[in-house]
C-alpha cells in the first residue's frame, strides 16, 4: 500500500460523519487499519458488521492506543470530555483531530489538553452531512466534492496539519484553512441559522390550532424540502446552538430584521418592495446553483 498516509486511524463516533470518513478512507486505500469506538454499543457493532471499521475497540483505551490519528466525530457538547478520555491513552506524537461544527469552543478546549498530553491537535470541520444519523446512514461519497475547513492556530504542528489535509483530500474534499472566529461566524450564517429556522418553522406550523386536523398532513414537496434538516439529531443541534451562541444570535437578529421587513411589506400591500425582496433573494439563490466562472 504505497499510497498509505497513516497506518492506523481511530474513529470515535461511527455515525454518519465518522462512519462516512472511515468508508471513504478505506475506499481510497490510504490507511491500513480503521479502529472504531462509539458510546452506543449497538451502533458500534453495526459499524463493524457493515465493514465501516476494521476493528471495534472493546474499550476507548483499546480503540486509540495504537492509532496514529484519532478523529473525534461526536457532538460538540461532549467533545471535551471525550477528548480527555482519549488523550489519556494516545501515543506521544500522534494526531488528534475533530469534525466539530463549532471551532472556537472546541479548539480552545482541546488544543491545550493535547499539548499537555504531547499529542498534536488539528481542528477540522467537513461542510457536508444529511439529516440522517448513525452507522447505517454512513456512505463513502459523503465528502466527495465538498469542502472541509481546517482551523490551524499558531500552536498547530505543520506536519500534523499536512497529514490531516491529505486525509481529507483523499476522501474527495477541497480543504480550506480558516481562523476559528471566521469559521464560526460563517457557519452560523450558512448552516446553524437555517437549522434554527427549520426547527422553528416545523414547531410553528405543527402548533397551528385553527383547525382540528394536523395540517402537517397536507405538507407537500416545498415544505418537506425546506424542513428536511429539522430531522437532524437534536442533541447535536442543541450543543451547536449553545457553543456558537454569540455568532448564532447575531444571525438570528439579522434574520428577524429581514422577516420584519417582509411582514411590513405584506401588511402594507407594497407590491414593488415585495417584488424587489423576492427578486434579490432569487438572484442570490440562483448564483449558488450557477456561479459566475469569472468570479473563480
Amino acid at each position: 500500500m504505497s499510497d498509505v498516509i497513516v497506518k492506523n486511524i481511530s474513529i470515535i463516533g461511527v455515525g454518519l460523519i465518522g462512519g462516512s470518513f472511515a468508508l471513504a478512507l478505506k475506499n481510497a486505500k490510504v490507511v491500513e487499519t480503521v479502529f472504531g469506538w462509539d458510546a452506543n454499543h449497538e451502533n458500534l457493532t453495526l459499524a463493524e458488521q457493515l465493514g465501516i471499521i476494521d476493528r471495534a475497540g472493546p474499550s476507548l483505551t483499546d480503540a486509540v492506543k495504537d492509532a496514529d490519528v484519532v478523529l473525534l466525530a461526536v457532538p460538540v457538547g461532549s467533545m471535551q470530555a471525550v477528548a480527555r478520555s482519549v488523550l489519556a491513552h494516545m501515543k506521544s506524537g500522534s494526531i488528534l483531530t475533530d469534525t466539530g461544527s463549532v471551532k472556537q469552543t472546541v479548539v480552545g478546549s482541546l488544543e491545550p489538553l493535547a499539548i499537555e498530553s504531547d499529542v498534536l491537535f488539528v481542528g477540522g470541520h467537513p461542510i457536508s452531512g444529511t439529516e440522517r444519523s448513525g452507522a447505517a446512514a454512513a456512505f463513502k461519497e459523503l465528502y466527495q466534492d465538498k469542502r472541509c475547513i481546517l482551523t490551524p492556530t499558531p500552536n498547530t504542528n505543520s506536519t500534523a496539519l499536512a497529514i490531516v489535509e491529505r486525509l481529507w483530500c483523499a476522501v474527495g474534499s477541497e480543504v480550506v484553512k480558516m481562523d476559528v472566529v471566521k469559521h464560526d461566524r460563517i457557519l452560523a450564517a450558512i448552516s446553524h441559522l437555517p437549522h434554527m429556522i427549520a426547527y422553528s418553522l416545523v414547531n410553528s406550523v405543527s402548533c397551528y390550532d385553527r383547525y382540528p386536523e394536523n395540517i402537517l398532513d397536507f405538507s407537500a414537496g416545498g415544505f418537506r424540502d425546506f424542513t428536511r434538516i429539522a430531522s437532524s439529531d437534536p442533541v447535536m443541534w442543541r450543543d451547536i446552538a449553545l457553543t456558537n451562541r454569540e455568532s448564532l444570535l447575531e444571525m438570528i437578529t439579522q434574520f428577524e430584521q429581514f422577516l420584519a421587513e417582509l411582514k411590513q411589506d405584506i401588511d402594507r400591500g407594497d407590491m414593488e418592495r415585495l417584488f424587489t425582496f423576492f427578486q434579490q433573494s432569487k438572484i442570490s439563490r440562483d448564483a449558488i446553483l450557477h456561479p459566475d466562472p469569472k468570479e473563480h
